[in-house]
């Protein structure tokens, strides 16, 4: 058992895919005992098998049928002794097979009953099919994304499932926790995707009421509008990226590049003279020479590391950003807290003195296979 943060935490998942599990994996990764509730038959053809999916890492799970009345009882059974509950079925669907939030919070009332969706529980498109991009479609955000006269660009699915889902449910949830320990009534949670997308937008609505964006492409500030915020091609074909916003910065970098008689930093007219010089420049040399130059400078200049090659960048190992577990490097648990948990580390030697360890991340389980161990634990059987 964890000694984490959420090491008193309960919590049930109903499986499913994505900003779901992802959500009570971060809440395992945080010390919860995470229930997985697996179902029979085989997964979704576009996730990885369950045991090999590292978002169901520090979970168990119990396997549960609920098209019966044996498996909803077991799904009710370990809602009654948790203190979170957590399903990502679309509206309705949870009711139907009579563990929606009316019937589990019947059987316990202080229970924070999660749910995480793309659309939400209402609204006109709340029962239709949705994913990550259609998500930011509507909310302005996929929009702003990509290069000025080029079409949006997708940003893979960290925004929108992860970022505006996954991330938003786990913040409703402990706050919905914290609210239960005051008050002994539980609610639901309705997290949906459109909603945390569109309040993750915030500041640059905020720039745009202020007439410092404006409502187009690769023509601002943060947006690869500005020369000085936008990533450059090396002598390798690889890249750099470049963050030099602030005029300190700025110098820093031309400094570094060895360019002199440049446009003025902030004459926006001049910008794509600008540009074609820093551009120039970085085709000098390779990537890894151009992060040698900039390394532990002020010019907000990194490389543009592959996944594969970000697990072994100096700062990133130094922290422990990567860990291995079963075999697999993946992301270790985040954020850090001032006091670490006593647990043995995982595979890697311990971590350097003075950083704080992290608790063992476990292998994803098998479909089913703790479901007599937690059954017991938790005093059903």
């Amino acid at each position: 058992m964890s000694d984490g943060p959420l090491r008193d935490l309960r919590v049930v998942e109903l499986a499913g895919i994505g900003p779901g599990p992802f959500a009570a994996m971060l809440l395992a990764d945080l010390g919860a005992d995470v229930v997985r509730i697996d179902r029979p038959g085989p997964g979704s053809p576009i996730a990885p098998p369950a045991d090999g999916d590292l978002t169901n890492r520090g979970k168990r799970s119990v396997a549960a049928d609920l098209k019966t009345p044996e498996g909803v009882e077991v799904v009710l059974a370990l809602a009654e002794r948790a203190q979170v509950l957590i399903e990502g079925f679309r509206p309705g669907v949870a009711e139907r097979l009579g563990v929606g939030p009316e019937t589990v919070l019947a059987r316990n009332p202080a229970l924070v009953y999660g749910r995480m969706t793309g659309w939400g529980q209402d609204g006109p498109l709340a029962a239709s099919a949705g994913h990550d991009i259609t998500y930011l479609a509507r909310t302005g955000a996929l929009h702003a994304i990509g290069r000025a006269g080029g079409p949006p660009q997708v940003p893979v699915n960290l925004l929108g499932d992860y970022g505006g889902g996954a991330l938003y449910l786990v913040v409703g949830v402990l706050a919905a926790v914290h609210a239960a320990k005051v008050t002994g009534r539980g609610q639901v949670v309705d997290a949906a995707i459109v909603d945390g997308t569109a309040h993750l937008s915030m500041i640059v609505h905020s720039l745009l009421a202020a007439g410092l964006w404006r409502d187009a492409r690769g023509v601002n500030l943060l947006d690869t509008g500005a020369p000085f915020y936008d990533v450059y091609r090396t002598a390798d074909d690889r890249y750099v990226a470049v963050g030099a916003l602030e005029p300190q910065f700025f110098a820093d970098l031309v400094t570094r590049l060895g360019l002199t008689d440049l446009p003025e930093q902030f004459d926006v007219p001049r910008w794509p003279q600008l540009r074609a010089r820093l551009a120039a420049a970085f085709l000098d040399k390779t990537r890894d020479e151009w992060a040698a130059v900039f390394d532990g400078t002020d010019a907000c200049v990194a490389p543009v590391l592959s996944l594969a090659e970000a697990p072994a960048d100096a700062h990133l190992a130094a922290r422990g950003t990567f860990v291995t577990a079963g075999g697999v490097t993946q992301p270790a648990p985040a954020p850090r807290f001032t006091t670490p948990p006593t647990l043995s580390p995982p595979d890697p030697p311990a971590p350097p003195s003075g950083r704080p360890d992290r608790a063992p991340l476990g292998a994803p389980p098998r479909p089913g296979q703790d479901t007599a161990e937690v059954l017991a634990d938790w005093g059903i059987r």
